[in-house]
């Protein structure tokens, strides 16, 4: 984080004093929860809560629950969200959270009795004004509900607007689940636009068929006529270079929770992916999957990030000196938490938008920052990534002036 952060700081000419602010988390929590797990012994798990910079609103991020949780890595993810949600234009600020466990291994009950001990360890430092968790690796709508509830049960008032990422009926965002592939599909439009690539018909391949690599593949075959003809995921591959039938490729997921296997396909190995000659490739997978082992053999002109961190920084400046156009995932992505930042807003509003209206919204939302981030590109001369930490660091630190030193 703080070697994307120092390129484009230099290049905006930060103040050493804006710099040292801005690399400098603002709250960093770490609590213990005890929990007397299903066979009657007591545990103690870890939990962290980071706040990195809430300059421009509330802290917003996820919790996560994963046994290599760090206070270093939440650290950075927590920065990671604060530029995130600077390239969004919206008016939060970066947080995150995590818990040390493996939820692999607990029952409902003990997840239950986690979320809420850590969330009344945590409670007096989250609110709808304050910072706004969300769901990530190993946590979903369920266990936001129980944070909402027990956030709720402490203040003594139904709290909505505390974390997003809920179900539907307690507040959640219609369109929510589908947000982050959409804003993948928008962001590979606008830059084939930008190329003068026609996207009807441009070929694409997807690293991952998770939420957002499915709903990524099935909005550009639906929506704007891409022709999808390669898919990998946990197990394996499919391709076919007259295009993947999607809606099956999805019927088929469904019930082997696979593409491997999937008819009307070639077989495709994981590492045949990125050297496959396609027009747009989203890697929409794990972090770290583009390096500068593979990136040579890299023959698609458009790369959109739909996964976090995805590409590595020696990986990237290969691809960008050999004229491949990415989008990273600060911008590829952020239409996720736009989207949760829809949320939050109904929630504080008790006035609810359609679907239609968010999607509306979000299509807005995404295109403004998509432009804000290549015009700034085009006048400084440096690549997507560096053009979208120089928007996010700018916004942060021109309203960091704004406010002063409190002493």
């Amino acid at each position: 984080m703080l070697q994307e952060f120092d390129g484009a700081a230099r290049i905006l000419n930060l103040e050493p004093g804006i710099w040292k602010i801005l690399t400098h988390p603002k709250r960093q929590i770490t609590v213990s929860c005890p929990i007397q797990m299903d066979n009657g012994e007591i545990e103690v798990f870890t939990g962290y809560r980071v706040q990195y910079n809430i300059t421009l609103g509330p802290a917003k991020g996820g919790i996560r629950y994963h046994p290599g949780v760090t206070l270093d890595e939440v650290t950075a993810l927590a920065a990671w969200m604060t530029w995130k949600c600077a390239v969004a234009h919206i008016p939060f600020g970066g947080g995150k959270g995590g818990v040390i466990c493996d939820p692999t291994k607990m029952s409902r009950r003990e997840i239950e009795a986690l979320t809420r001990r850590y969330i009344a360890e945590i409670v007096d430092a989250i609110g709808p004004e304050k910072d706004v968790p969300a769901p990530d690796v190993n946590t979903d709508a369920q266990i936001m509900a129980w944070v909402m509830d027990t956030y709720s049960m402490h203040v003594g008032h139904t709290s909505t607007a505390v974390v997003t990422g809920k179900p539907i009926e307690m507040g959640g965002s219609l369109g929510r689940r589908e947000a982050t592939g959409r804003g993948v599909m928008i962001a590979a439009r606008e830059s084939a636009k930008h190329l003068g690539l026609n996207i009807k018909g441009a070929t694409v391949a997807v690293q991952g068929f998770g939420n957002v690599g499915s709903i990524s593949a099935e909005l550009l075959a639906s929506q704007v006529g891409a022709t999808i003809v390669a898919v990998t995921d946990w197990k394996g591959g499919v391709y076919n270079p007259k295009g993947l039938d999607i809606p099956k490729l999805l019927d088929y997921v469904k019930q082997h929770k696979t593409v491997d296997g999937f008819a009307g396909a070639e077989p495709l190995a994981h590492t045949d992916l990125f050297t496959l000659d396609v027009d747009i490739l989203i890697p929409a997978a794990l972090e770290n999957q583009i390096t500068i082992d593979n990136a040579p053999k890299i023959k698609a002109k458009v790369i959109v990030e739909g996964a976090n961190g995805p590409t590595t920084p020696d990986a990237h400046k290969y691809l960008h000196e050999h004229g491949v156009f990415v989008v990273p995932d600060i911008l590829a992505n952020s239409s996720g938490v736009t989207t949760s930042y829809f949320e939050w807003v109904q929630d504080r509003y008790g006035y609810f938008w359609t679907e239609k209206e968010v999607n509306e919204r979000l299509e807005a939302k995404m295109c403004e920052a998509f432009n804000a981030v290549l015009q700034t590109s085009l006048k400084y001369r440096v690549d997507m990534r560096t053009a979208a930490y120089i928007v996010a660091i700018s916004r942060v630190a021109t309203v960091t002036r704004m406010r002063g030193m409190y002493a």
